[in-house]
């Protein structure tokens, strides 16, 4: 809730927000973290990463996963040899950012490519292959943590 509450200055079509499950997953466009093709992030996605990086580095009980997701047309350039590539550099450019920008644990982060498998909307539009190309965050909590609660405490004989 504290991660929404500090994003929700931003525009909510670039950066969506959603909590299931114990689980926080922030959902944002590649139109705002990249140019068409590229895995190179760009100025305008700084202060959104700045603002996760705030609010993970005020949790060091949380994982953050980053899924690079892409839409269904195929591509292939001297850097990308198709959207698997493309998603794992993207999810692995967010990454890079956070931790050498914002100082996140590179021990807590996770890259993954998705590429087009895992679409929130239909391919055969061109906004919804805008849907699909995304990065999502994922801040889960640690998971020893978790099973350590479920154990409950220890009773003494």
């Amino acid at each position: 809730m504290n991660l929404k509450r500090s994003l929700s200055n931003i525009n909510d079509d670039d950066v969506q927000v959603e909590v299931k499950g114990g689980v926080v997953y922030v959902s944002i466009s590649d139109k705002l973290l990249f140019r068409s093709g590229s895995s190179k992030i760009t100025s305008e996605a700084n202060e959104v990463l700045n603002t996760l990086a705030l609010v993970i580095n005020d949790h060091s009980d949380l994982n953050i996963l980053v899924e690079g997701h892409t839409d269904d047309v195929p591509i292939s350039n001297s850097c990308m040899d198709d959207n698997w590539d493309l998603s794992v550099k993207r999810a692995t450019s967010v990454v890079r950012t956070l931790v050498d920008d914002y100082y996140v644990d590179p021990q807590r982060m996770t890259a993954a490519g998705r590429s087009q498998y895992i679409p929130k909307a239909d391919n055969s539009s061109s906004s919804g292959r805008g849907i699909n190309r995304r990065t999502e965050i994922i801040i889960t909590p640690k998971l020893d943590q978790f099973f350590q609660l479920l154990e409950g405490p220890m009773i003494a004989d």
